[in-house]
């Protein structure tokens, strides 16, 4: 039996094997990819961190470069495979948690090929779990390539024709600004667009916000429930000159669609030959057979990570302590905080 076992060898995952290992821990990370940094390696080509290298390093190794420099996605899945081997964490890959079930006092823990046993549970998946794609889209022709951008690589894979991206995240942002360059594209968003800088007098902006306390205010802090009641911004100028000189065409959020059209809350209609989906993601939990731990729309029950089932944790929330609690630059803290938790429990609550 071990210890702890941790679910994905993600940032998270990885970060929390960094401090368990430390406390001497008996550990494993199970990740069902085929390579430690493929949730970064698979996702689209061009896609560029708005977060510089100088905040996008795990505890205990920096990630090499120009610190006020911008990241490739490529780089950062290098990076967190150097880290595992680096640190020599336990991290066994192919693996897929189909089942995690509390048994008196210990975990059961079952995957295709055998079945584990643990006295605590990380649940370090993060949140992008099961791409969120609007019911109407089941009805619309299939002369329509619709694909979620956690599916999209590049340009080469949409067919002839305009393109539509539905949703104004920094995600949707720069691929829709990637694909204006070369055919007629469309940007839905449901609301008004902000827009930052990704420098300030030659730094980062998020060097601006750590040094103003943002990057660290707990979320029950004024600023923090400021900052979330706003929604996430969108870094850069690229879209907001692609929308000015209309290379990029604004439209309201997409509420309704059939055959080869897509009817938006303005009323208006477009004729769309592809569609990218950077609509999110939503949370699938179907194999954590444990009572209490979920609410009704399937959210993790916490407090900093700590569920109140003895033994079980979760790590890489929203927001699960701050806004960095997804990101690079801040899971580690959270992952430290879970850690010395466990440490104080003397393996269990």
């Amino acid at each position: 039996m071990y210890q702890t076992i941790i679910i994905g060898a993600g940032q998270a995952g990885l970060a929390m094997g960094y401090y368990l290992k430390e406390m001497n821990q008996s550990f494993l990370i199970l990740d069902k990819n085929q390579e430690i940094g493929d949730e970064w390696r698979n996702r689209y080509d061009s896609l560029v961190l708005f977060t510089p290298r100088m905040y996008s390093s795990l505890p205990g190794l920096s990630l090499t470069g120009d610190p006020q420099g911008f990241p490739m996605k490529d780089e950062i899945a290098n990076y967190l495979e150097y880290y595992s081997n680096h640190f020599e964490l336990p991290v066994q890959l192919r693996t897929e948690v189909l089942v995690v079930r509390k048994e008196m006092d210990h975990f059961f823990i079952k995957t295709e090929d055998r079945e584990y046993k643990a006295e605590n549970i990380v649940v370090a998946s993060g949140p992008f779990q099961k791409p969120n794609i609007p019911l109407f889209a089941k009805s619309l022709s299939s002369d329509v390539l619709q694909i979620h951008s956690s599916q999209y690589k590049n340009p080469q894979q949409l067919r002839s024709g305009n393109v539509l991206v539905v949703g104004g995240g920094n995600s949707g942002a720069q691929i829709a600004v990637e694909l204006s360059n070369e055919r007629k594209t469309y940007l839905s968003i449901s609301q008004k667009i902000k827009f930052f800088p990704l420098e300030i007098g030659n730094k980062s902006i998020f060097w601006w916000f750590d040094k103003a306390g943002i990057l660290k205010a707990p979320r029950h802090s004024w600023i923090a429930k400021k900052i979330q009641a706003s929604g996430d911004p969108i870094f850069g100028s690229e879209l907001k000159g692609a929308l000015a000189s209309q290379a990029v065409v604004q439209k309201s959020r997409a509420v309704d669609g059939e055959d080869t059209k897509i009817r938006f809350q303005d009323q208006s209609m477009l004729e769309v030959h592809n569609i990218v989906w950077s609509t999110g993601f939503v949370w699938d939990y179907s194999w954590l057979e444990v009572n209490g731990v979920l609410n009704y729309e399937g959210r993790p029950i916490h407090k900093r990570g700590i569920t109140q089932t003895s033994g079980l944790y979760f790590l890489g929330l929203p927001w699960q302590y701050r806004r960095g609690s997804t990101l690079l630059q801040g899971v580690g803290e959270d992952a430290k905080y879970i850690a010395e938790h466990i440490q104080k429990s003397g393996g269990t609550l």
